[in-house]
């Protein structure tokens, strides 16, 4: 089974003026793809290729003689998270339960988004910046490559 990268609900100028398709194009075409491709390479002919992404993921997480397939898998879960999360009509405050759980843990979406913005800005390389529920409460974390 080769891993395929997620087809998209929306076409590649949907999110513009946030996010162009040319920007687009280079983040979901060009690296998206690549990791895509690099897994199907470093997975090849072995019994990690027939397991689902997540379960490749937690198999070669901490592994050194395995990290560029780590890597690469993060990678590809990870992109395609993102690309889930957004929508052409999505933004602005939240409301209901997230609403909630954003003003009880930071004490207001400004406050979040001020937190947020920092963990993205601030991270050196290639990172993620995440919003996390640990026990409940609402955490921005961020992460280092894949």
């Amino acid at each position: 089974m080769a891993f395929t990268q997620s087809p998209l609900p929306y076409a590649p100028d949907a999110l513009e003026p946030h996010l162009s398709a040319r920007t687009f194009e280079f983040h979901y075409g060009k690296h998206h793809a690549a990791y895509v491709t690099n897994l199907n390479k470093l997975t090849e002919g072995t019994t990690l290729a027939s397991l689902p992404l997540e379960e490749v993921i937690q198999s070669t997480f901490g592994d050194s003689s395995k990290a560029g397939i780590f890597n690469n898998a993060a990678q590809v879960w990870n992109h395609s998270f993102f690309w889930s999360s957004l929508s052409p009509n999505g933004g602005g405050t939240p409301s209901g339960i997230l609403a909630e759980k954003i003003d009880r843990s930071f004490g207001s979406f400004e406050r979040f988004k001020d937190e947020f913005k920092t963990a993205a800005t601030t991270q050196f390389g290639s990172g993620w910046a995440w919003l996390v529920s640990d026990a409940g409460t609402l955490k921005v974390t961020k992460t280092a490559n894949a």
